[in-house]
C-alpha cells in the first residue's frame, strides 16, 4: 500500500509539473493575440478564485487565524510571481524566463546568510554557484545580454517574489496552529484577485480577443479554449495535484520532480512556439536547474538550537512553488506559485 502510495504520489507531481509547466505557452498566445500580460493574469486568478470558493468557504476561518500568512501568500506567491512571469514572457522566450525564476531557492539562502546572518551548508553554497553560473549560460553574457532587459529584469522580479513569500513562510509558520494548504490557495487567489483587479483594471480590457483566436506556431488556437487550461489546468488542477503529492511523497522528492517544470516549459515552447534555445542555453539551464535543487535541498544532518539553513523550501512549516508556481508552505514544499 505504501509503494502505491508513493507510486500515486509521483504520478500527481509529474503532473502538477506538466500543468504548470504549460501555463506559459498558453499564455503568450493570447499576449500576442492582444491582450496585455496583467488582463491575462488577472483572467487566470479571478478564474481559478471563482473555482476555488468552496474552499475558501470551507476554510472560513482562516483570515482570522492567519491573516498574515494569506496576504503573503496573495500579493507575492499569486500577484507578484504570476504579474511579474507573465509579463517577462511577453518579451524573452518561456522557457529562459522560468530558469531565471528557479534562482529564487539561491536568493532565499543570500537572505539566509546576509540579512539573517545565518550559516549554509557548503552543498548549499555550491547550488548557489551552479545556479548563478548556468543562468550566465542562460542568457549568454558573453553575448553582452543579448535578450530584453526589461524582460530579464521581470523574470527576476518572479524570483525575487517568491523568496519574498519563502522567508515569510519561515517566519510565519505555526506548527500548534497549522493552516490546511488549500485553503491557504484558495485565499491567495481571492486576495490575489483582488490586488490584480485594482492594477490590472480588467474593464479596459479587449474582451473581443478571447471571442477570436490565437496563433501558436502559425497554427489558430480558440482564446477561450487556451484560457480554459490555463485556469482549470495551469492553476486549479496544478496546485492540487502539487499539494496531494506532496502529502504523499517527501518534499525532498516532491522538489525534484517540480524541478521538471522548467524543462516540460522550455519543451513545450520548443515545439509548441517555436522557441528554440541555443545548446549552451540547454546545457546552462540543466545547471541552474542542479544548483536550485542542491540549493532547496541541503539541509542540515543534525538538528541545533539555532538551525543551519541549507533551504527554507525543504522545512516542515507551511511551505510551496512555482511559476511559473513558486512559493511553500507546510505542506507546499515543492509546489509553485508560479507559472
Amino acid at each position: 500500500m505504501h509503494a502505491q502510495g508513493r507510486s500515486a504520489g509521483l504520478g500527481l507531481a509529474l503532473a502538477s509539473a506538466f500543468a504548470f509547466g504549460g501555463s506559459g505557452v498558453a499564455a503568450k498566445p493570447l499576449i500576442e493575440a492582444g491582450l496585455d500580460p496583467l488582463h491575462v493574469v488577472w483572467l487566470r486568478v479571478a478564474g481559478a478564485a471563482l473555482v476555488m470558493l468552496p474552499v475558501a468557504w470551507r476554510h472560513r476561518d482562516l483570515p482570522r487565524r492567519k491573516p498574515a500568512l494569506l496576504a503573503g501568500f496573495g500579493l507575492l506567491a499569486v500577484a507578484g510571481v504570476q504579474a511579474c512571469y507573465f509579463a517577462s514572457i511577453s518579451r524573452i522566450p518561456v522557457g529562459v524566463a522560468l530558469l531565471i525564476e528557479y534562482l529564487a531557492p539561491a536568493l532565499v539562502l543570500g537572505w539566509v546568510r546576509f540579512v539573517q546572518r545565518r550559516p549554509v551548508t557548503r552543498a548549499a553554497a555550491l547550488g548557489v554557484v551552479l545556479a548563478v553560473g548556468g543562468l550566465a549560460c542562460v542568457v549568454q553574457v558573453w553575448s553582452g545580454l543579448s535578450f530584453d532587459l526589461i524582460g530579464l529584469l521581470l523574470a527576476l522580479g518572479a524570483a525575487c517574489c517568491q523568496v519574498g513569500y519563502f522567508v515569510l513562510s519561515d517566519h510565519g509558520g505555526d506548527e500548534s496552529d497549522p493552516a490546511d494548504p488549500l485553503g491557504v490557495i484558495a485565499y491567495g487567489l481571492l486576495i490575489g484577485a483582488l490586488v490584480l483587479t485594482v492594477v490590472a483594471r480588467p474593464w479596459g480590457m479587449d474582451f473581443s480577443v478571447l471571442a477570436g483566436d490565437a496563433a501558436m506556431s502559425g497554427t489558430g488556437v480558440p482564446a477561450w479554449l487556451l484560457l480554459g487550461w490555463i485556469v482549470l489546468i495551469a492553476t486549479v488542477l496544478a496546485y492540487v495535484t502539487g499539494i496531494v503529492s506532496v502529502r504523499r511523497l517527501s518534499p525532498q522528492v516532491a522538489g525534484v520532480v517540480a524541478c521538471l517544470e522548467a524543462v516540460i516549459a522550455t519543451v513545450l515552447a520548443w515545439v509548441l512556439l517555436g522557441e528554440h534555445l541555443a545548446a549552451p542555453q540547454i546545457l546552462g539551464g540543466a545547471v541552474v536547474l542542479i544548483g536550485a535543487f542542491i540549493a532547496q535541498s541541503s539541509a542540515p544532518k543534525v538538528a541545533v538550537a539555532e538551525p543551519v539553513a541549507g533551504a527554507v523550501a525543504g522545512s516542515e512549516t507551511l511551505s510551496g512553488p512555482t511559476a511559473g508556481r513558486g512559493g511553500s508552505v507546510s505542506e507546499l514544499s515543492g509546489d509553485r506559485a508560479a507559472p
